[in-house]
């Protein structure tokens, strides 16, 4: 997968997009531990929590926001 971009939302919270600039989930700091939070969008356009290209890595962590290193672990 190319790499992801990660825009910030606040302290605690960074958006995921991918390479074509699609929200595919959120990194968000639980505790000491970034989680990436998956998310997709049904026919409606509503947000499906989990869903999303990037099911299947919901819940991968990280120690910190990084791009490259979110990249790599949802490849």
């Amino acid at each position: 997968m190319p790499t992801l971009t990660l825009t910030p939302v606040n302290a605690d919270v960074h958006s995921v997009h991918g390479p074509d600039g699609t929200h595919v989930g959120n990194l968000k700091r639980i505790g000491a531990v970034w989680k990436f939070k998956s998310i997709g969008y049904d026919a409606a356009g509503h947000i499906v929590p989990g869903g999303g290209p990037l099911t299947d890595k919901h819940n991968t962590t990280l120690a910190a926001p990084d791009a490259t290193e979110l990249s790599k672990r949802l490849a």
